[in-house]
Formats: structure tokens, sequence, C-alpha cells
């Protein structure tokens, strides 16, 4: 019954390597505003929701999946940036927070360093250490005691980021990180690298009297009151059978494909080739290239519909070139490619927690994607993912941006693509000097 989201960071850092599209935009005002009403359709439907990542995961380079992000700025800088949509969204009436593994110098300044003998995270093929770093705010009470409780005057239920992020495993052991976030004002240890071992450490801090009896009735009064509200004292399990009646029924499937459609964003036009005619009778080749650890997933609804779409659907080849495409088959693809007369590219930079290429392109595919924009050939680029991709690649002529590589959206883009319905959308973020926030090519359907 409790829900981790809405995420309520600022994406204000294009290099932000976990947020990114997570996030509601780079306007703090924006920001709250889509956060309250999602906030609002969770709590009025029974479910907790729980804004994240407090006090504001925006403005990092590092992935806390992977490291220990610092965001070295002042209280007044937090205040009117990060802080802003998290305060709007308390006095709305957001019942749960969740508080980010991220060092915070200007605000704790206790220095800590990485153990010698680290638990490796789950989250994560590889680690970042970061140097000069400080008490995550996880395990610090004057970010959560001192900024959330008493400025912000949260009472709510306030839970850790994964316990099991290396963004802590690096720099504390399980049973001490247990015992500094409950210490710091934590009500629930979310997902610990060894349960037993943050058990073994909240007993023994019991025993010895570090940790108040009172100090743990709080937070479990806090659990149950919650629990309470919505209902769990009377219905404790939730039926799987009823699921998709409930959350996956005709009318959501509407909305979804609703703001799908409403969402497609056209961001570069140059040469009018967009929209394209369903009548055309050019050789089209559709280019995947894309970070999924499933490569050959990506791409599917976008190409099924556009072959249900066009004309000609035996006009369209296609190839996928992912992290892992032996260097023969990018050959191929490229040869292909060549014999086409206009090419359209969906690239799934999509965001992948702890993952070292988070979200961009695989080299490979980026070095494809580099001498195909060289050429003469028409490109059309659209983005089911990562939108800063131009700021990559600034030499795009044509760049649509799908936000995501949901099906719905890939549905939506091909129906923006062949004018069957209008590009509407506008960028929340700013992704590159000549495409500010704001920015979008508004189109009309031709009767």
């Amino acid at each position: 019954q409790q829900v981790f989201a809405p995420v309520v960071d600022v994406n204000n850092n294009a290099d932000n390597p976990v947020i990114n599209v997570r996030s509601y935009g780079e306007n703090p005002a924006d920001v709250a505003r889509f956060a309250i009403a999602f906030t609002e359709g969770l709590q009025a439907g029974g479910v907790l929701a729980t804004a994240k990542h407090f006090p504001g995961h925006g403005d990092t380079n590092v992935d806390s999946h992977r490291g220990l992000p610092v965001i070295n700025v002042s209280r007044e800088r937090l205040e009117k940036t990060e802080l802003a949509p998290f305060r709007d969204l308390i006095k709305a009436g957001v019942g749960s927070v969740m508080i980010s593994h991220i060092s915070l110098p200007q605000i704790d300044a206790t220095a800590v360093r990485p153990l010698k003998q680290a638990v490796k995270a789950s989250y994560t093929e590889s680690e970042v250490i970061t140097e000069g770093t400080t008490t995550p705010a996880t395990l610090s009470s004057s970010v959560i005691q001192d900024i959330l409780q008493k400025d912000l005057n949260f009472d709510g239920l306030i839970v850790t980021d994964a316990m099991d992020m290396s963004g802590l495993t690096l720099y504390f052991d399980q049973e001490e990180a247990a015992v500094r976030a409950l210490l710091a004002g934590n009500d629930i240890l979310l997902k610990p690298a060894n349960a037993d071992a943050a058990l073994r450490g909240l007993k023994a801090a019991v025993k010895t009297g570090r940790i108040g009896v009172e100090r743990l009735n709080q937070s479990a009064r806090k659990q149950l009151a919650w629990k309470h509200h919505l209902g769990l004292d009377k219905n404790k399990i939730t039926s799987l059978e009823v699921i998709d009646r409930v959350v996956s029924n005709n009318e959501t499937r509407r909305l979804t494909t609703e703001i799908a459609e409403n969402a497609m964003t056209l961001v570069k036009n140059e040469e009018n080739l967009l929209p394209l005619s369903p009548a055309t009778d050019k050789r089209i080749f559709f280019l995947v290239v894309t970070n999924s650890e499933n490569p050959n997933s990506s791409g599917t609804a976008f190409l099924r519909v556009l072959r249900q779409s066009l004309q000609n659907p035996a006009n369209i080849d296609f190839g996928v070139i992912g992290e892992n495409t032996l260097a023969p088959e990018v050959a191929r693809i490229v040869e292909r490619m060549k014999r086409s007369d206009l090419v359209i590219t969906g690239l799934y930079g999509r965001v992948r927690s702890g993952a070292r290429n988070s979200v961009g392109l695989p080299d490979t595919g980026a070095r494809v994607l580099r001498d195909l924009l060289q050429g003469d050939k028409p490109v059309v680029n659209i983005s089911f993912g990562n939108p800063y991709l131009l700021k990559n690649f600034p030499q795009m002529k044509t760049y649509v941006v799908a936000y995501g590589d949901m099906a719905s959206l890939q549905r939506a883009a091909v129906r923006a693509v062949l004018g069957e319905i209008e590009f509407r959308g506008r960028l929340p973020i700013t992704i590159a000097p000549d495409a500010p926030r704001g920015t979008g090519i508004q189109t009309r359907i031709k009767n």
C-alpha cells in the first residue's frame, strides 16, 4: 500500500546518470505541480505516496547506486531549488519522504572515508569512490531532523533509500548504518544488504542504551498508524488476481495513450522531414541503438506500429546495435542502411540505475550514428529515453523526444512522425543552447 514515488528531484544537471527522465523537469514549480497531482491521485486511492530523493538528487553526476554523490551548495541554494518542491508537497499532505545517500558538506561536514572491506552493493558491477565526502543525508540528523522535520514541518513516515546501495555500503557496515539511520530520524530502513546484520546492530545499540526503546516505539507507532489509516488492520493481503483490473483497465490505458500522445516533442525539423507520409515509397531503415540489457526487445513496438501504418511495409528494414553487438553484425547493418532512402533512428538511452552506462548509448552505436549524421542521407532521430542526447550529437537536423520506451510512447511516436497526431510537447528541461526549456515545434494536422 506504499509507492516509492513521486520523484521530486529537480533535474538541473544534464550529466545526471540516474535521475534524468525520472524527474518532472528542471523548474522547481513544475516539479511540485506534477508531484502534487501524482501524490493526490495515489493517496486518494488509498495508497501512500513517498516523495524522493530528499533533499534532492537532481544536481549530481554520480549515481548513488554506484557511489556517494556530493552536492556542495549552500542552504540558500537548496532552499531555492532542491527543497522547494518538497516543501510544497509536504504542505499538500504527502505521507512519506525517502532520504537519499547524498553528501552535503555545507549542511553536515562530518567526514566519512571508504571502508577497507566494504560490502559490494547489489545494484552495480562497478563502484565510484568520491574524495572528500561527508555523512550521507540518510544518516544525518542535520538533514532529517533539522531540515525535514523541524524546518519543513514534516511528521510523516521517513524511509531510507535502499541500504544496499554503494552510496552507503562503501562507507558503513550494515550494523552501524542501521543504527545511524534510526538515530538520524528514519522510520523504515529499506532493503539492507544484510538484514540479519542490521538487526544485530540495532539490538546491540538498544542493549547498550545507544538507542532508547522509546525511539524504536516512536517509529513503530508511526508505521502502525499509517497501516491503520490504509486499512491494513482489516485487509492485509492484496489479491494478485485483481491488480490488472484495478491498475491496467481500459480507463488507465486510455489515459496512458492520451499522456503519451501529448508528450511527443519535436525539437528540430530543419529539413522539414516530418511529418512523413504513410503513402511514401521511400525505403526506410529503422536503426535501433540501445543500452538495454535485452537489446532485441528495444524498438519492437515502434517497428510493429510503423509496419502497420505504412502502405508499403515491405520497404522497411531494421537493425539493432546494443552494447555487445559484434563487429560483423554492425558491418551488415551499416551496409543495409546504405540501400535505404531514409533512416529513422530509435535511440534507447534509457535510465538504468547502477549501470556504468546508465543513460548513454553504447560506443559502437554512437560511432555508427555519428558517421550516419555526417553523411547525406536524411535521418529522423527519436530519443526513447535520455532527452539530452542532442548535446552529444548537435549535427542532428531532425530530433524528436519521446521520453521513454514504454509501448504507449513508441506507438505515439509513430503516429506523430506520420502526421496522424500533432506534435504538442515542450521540453521540461534545457538540452542544448538552442533547445532551452519550453522548446517544442507545434504541428497541425493537414485536412
